[in-house]
């Protein structure tokens, strides 16, 4: 496995993450195989993949404490969990708490190495920054339970833009593929935020499996 540095935080992270929004299911397409997914965190960890990212919907909402029960025979030190707050949850500043602490109990954690607000876009940053969730979530770095505080969005380059001069970020998730690279704009959504020396961590590298095999066309 082939690692980078993290800032100056001193922390080494995999190139490769271990994603928690697809984990294998049973027949009904909806509760999770435990027992095959635990077999794949497990060869994971043995295999020097350590980032976990995970987030309260992912599973309908049982992502979370499937990965807790996962990593629990693990030492605490030996992985880095990342999580996200449902933005689009909070309406008070009281749901930041009740999120956030259920978030940790689910995960069998006293804190996250690297929590996300979800899907920061410019639209739901309205609302954020009115209830004031980024200076709630920083206090609870302060207090230990965060490590590192950044974002994720799937919005426009403006959109980014805008979301990215709001605060100082520790770093942001973009989704990011050979694809997306130019159809979406990635390419200059990942200048911009280099630019800015706000590190990025790549989802949907392979945009949820679909681009794991070439099309007949691509092939030929």
């Amino acid at each position: 496995m082939q690692y980078r540095d993290f800032g100056n935080s001193g922390k080494k992270l995999p190139l490769l993450g271990f994603g928690c929004m697809r984990l294998p299911v049973l027949e009904d397409d909806k509760t999770i195989d435990e027992a095959a997914a635990q077999k794949m965190v497990d060869y994971a960890l043995a295999n020097g993949v350590n980032y976990f990212d995970t987030a309260y919907t992912y599973h309908h909402g049982e992502s979370e404490a499937f990965l807790g029960r996962a990593l629990s025979r693990y030492p605490r030190d030996s992985y880095y969990l990342a999580s996200k707050l449902p933005i689009w949850y909070i309406k008070s500043e009281e749901d930041v708490h009740k999120y956030f602490d259920g978030q940790l109990k689910k995960c069998q954690t006293d804190y996250f190495d690297f929590y996300l607000m979800h899907n920061y876009s410019a639209e739901s940053a309205q609302t954020g920054e009115q209830i004031g969730i980024y200076d709630i979530l920083k206090q609870k770095q302060r207090e230990g339970k965060i490590r590192h505080l950044g974002f994720s969005t799937h919005d426009s380059l403006e959109g980014l833009a805008h979301v990215a001069s709001l605060h100082e970020w520790e770093f942001a998730q973009l989704q990011l593929n050979y694809m997306d690279w130019d159809l979406l704009h990635s390419r200059e959504q990942y200048e911009l935020l280099t630019k800015k020396n706000i590190p990025v961590i790549v989802m949907e590298p392979v945009r949820g499996g679909a681009l794991a095999t070439l099309n007949e066309g691509a092939r030929e």
